[in-house]
């Protein structure tokens, strides 16, 4: 999730392209940002109006791990897709649990836009552990019309994003908005010495990943490298806009030299990435009372209201979980960041994210509603 521009900076050097070829490095992948365009649709069937936003959640490296399934005339069981997990960076699966969070509380939001209340039943049939496996992470139910009263955070559903530039630190976040910010649950920060330490262990954590061969290739591996790649598979890292386009046409981007930690272009986008993550106005963090699967969904309802009300204050965030993750190369960041926010006992920080004043973006694609839906066979 984390590399697209970061990347995209890294590229500079090549040539202007040959005459007639501007066409092809400004097009953009526009079915991959179709979702997006939700509008006002009257859907006859409401669990379809609140998936529709429900798959615009934020989730790591935008994996979309979800599975639908439709049931009777007014329920959904909601599964894992398995082979959309991160087994190098997430060992445990806390992070796509995590995302299952955000996408519920999405789809609460949209339902109560429409004045009906969703219930979920988490893990009906048990908590997975270690990790995953098939059974659902959640049945959905949805109520009668008029049970739920609208969200004032609707509005911001398509306007959230993971923006990854470097935000202005000119500009200081206002201790009064970092705690409309929080005010779903978390804490937060923008004292410059409290700062200070965390970033140290944030991109320490962020060079571990790059400069360690498996977590770095589980990276690459989900890069998609420009429009076509976006387009016929609209998930995971993409890559795009006229400096990928034109490296593309000149021979100067691919998976190989992405993952070649020797070559220009990695130690470019290293420092860039030191650049864009050391870039931090303002931090907040999600920390639950322990480390369960609920502990998990519930710093993602936390985590993605606290995305959308900085979207609606004008503010850009961007989470930055590097140190947070459970292989062991980044152990030690994992410990000083516990440390140094004040997490002790069974506490666990689920969720740390950077606030600021960046430059607008783009979403980031993502596959139809029609991609994850299916109605329960009899």
């Amino acid at each position: 999730m984390q590399r697209r521009a970061v990347l995209a900076a890294g590229l500079g050097g090549f040539g202007l392209i040959a005459a007639g070829g501007t066409w092809r490095v400004t097009r953009m992948p526009d079915s991959a940002f179709e979702p997006w365009s939700v509008g006002d649709i009257n859907l006859q069937d409401i669990r379809l109006h609140a998936f529709r936003h429900a798959i615009l959640a934020p989730n790591p490296h935008n994996r979309q791990p979800w599975l639908i399934e439709l049931v009777g005339e007014n329920e959904a069981i909601l599964s894992c897709d398995l082979a959309k997990r991160l087994p190098v960076t997430d060992p445990f699966d806390r992070q796509i649990t995590i995302g299952f969070g955000t996408f519920l509380e999405i789809a609460r939001i949209a339902a109560a836009e429409k004045g009906i209340a969703l219930e979920a039943e988490m893990f009906p049939d048990g908590e997975a552990y270690p990790r995953l496996d098939t059974r659902p992470i959640a049945r959905i139910k949805f109520g009668e019309e008029g049970s739920a009263e609208p969200d004032p955070l609707f509005g911001a559903i398509v306007h959230r994003r993971s923006n990854k530039q470097v935000y202005d630190l000119s500009r200081k976040v206002e201790t009064r908005l970092l705690d409309v910010v929080v005010g779903s649950g978390g804490a937060g920060t923008n004292d410059p010495a409290c700062i200070a330490e965390l970033r140290n262990e944030i991109l320490s954590a962020i060079s571990i990943e790059m400069t360690t061969v498996e977590p770095h290739m589980e990276s690459v591996e989900l890069m998609r490298i420009g429009y076509r790649e976006i387009a016929a598979n609209p998930d995971g890292i993409s890559l795009s806009g006229p400096m990928i386009e034109a490296a593309l046409l000149a021979g100067q981007i691919s998976r190989e030299q992405l993952a070649d930690m020797n070559s220009s272009t990695f130690k470019t986008g290293l420092d860039q990435m030191n650049e864009t993550y050391g870039s931090v106005p303002a931090l907040i963090w999600i920390t639950t009372p322990s480390n369960t699967r609920a502990d998990q969904i519930e710093a993602g309802r936390q985590y993605v209201r606290a995305n959308l009300q900085a979207a609606a204050l004008g503010l850009a965030m961007h989470p930055m979980s590097q140190s947070l993750q459970e292989y062991e190369e980044v152990s030690e960041n994992f410990g000083a960041v516990h440390r140094l926010i004040g997490a002790s006992g069974d506490e666990r920080i689920q969720m740390l994210a950077r606030v600021g004043y960046g430059v607008s973006i783009e979403p980031s694609p993502r596959w139809p509603v029609e991609k994850f839906v299916r109605l329960r066979s009899t």
